[in-house]
């Protein structure tokens, strides 16, 4: 590594707990949750993804409850336009729901820009989360029409999907499963808190009726072949 080359990936050394004070226990306890209440907001500020309490404990001392600081922090941001929330296993920032509006007027770049899908796309997105593990042929006899290598493909790039356990079937085919990504995109802290399939379906939500049926062969050979 270069002199010039920044150490942040650099493999973190015993030297470096040492330079860094987590406990200050050189100040008194109410100003050392003053200095702990920053360290905790400034990485999940820092942070692109939902950060785990095993990490945020990395930055204040031993006896220190992450949980007791994000209560605090989520009370002093109670007047701001974003808060604290608790996603896919971590905390991260999000904008207040009420600002959304305004933030689409501005037409300015977001930090984290969902991706666009495709009403397929979002529809096949939607029986993945519901019916995981699923393979790629099995989704296809769902729809009723074949559901491509590219539509997956797309749902993995944008980081929703990925490749579960093979299925028990001939072939071995891979399984399509979600991402924490799918859950911190959706405000989900868990696939416990998707809506009700049935409440969906009563509410004319569940979008089966915009599926366009076409001629599907369930003889093709989908199951023998891995996602893309």
């Amino acid at each position: 590594m270069s002199a010039t080359q920044p150490r942040s990936n650099a493999k973190k050394t015993p030297q470096d707990d040492v330079l860094f004070d987590r406990e200050l226990e050189d100040l008194p306890a109410a100003l050392r949750w003053r200095e702990w209440m920053p360290r905790v907001e400034a990485v999940i500020f820092a942070c692109d993804q939902p950060v785990s309490r095993e990490t945020l404990a990395r930055v204040v001392g031993r006896n220190c409850s992450v949980d007791l600081l994000i209560d605090d922090l989520i009370e002093e941001l109670r007047d701001r336009p974003y808060e604290l929330v608790s996603v896919a296993g971590g905390w991260q920032h999000r904008t207040r729901v009420r600002f959304g509006e305004t933030i689409r007027a501005s037409s300015a770049p977001t930090r984290s820009a969902a991706a666009v899908l495709s009403e397929f796309e979002a529809m096949v997105l939607m029986a993945i989360g519901y019916l995981q593990p699923i393979t790629r042929g099995d989704l296809s006899k769902i729809f009723g029409k074949e559901v491509s290598r590219d539509t997956i493909a797309s749902l993995r790039d944008a980081g929703f999907v990925a490749s579960g356990p093979r299925s028990p079937t001939p072939g071995a085919p891979y399984s399509c499963v979600t991402t924490k990504h799918f859950l911190s995109a959706f405000g989900m802290e868990t696939l416990g808190d998707l809506p009700n399939i049935e409440a969906l379906e009563n509410a004319g939500l569940s979008g089966r009726e915009t599926i366009a049926a076409e001629p599907f062969d369930p003889a093709d050979d989908l199951d023998g072949e891995a996602v893309a």
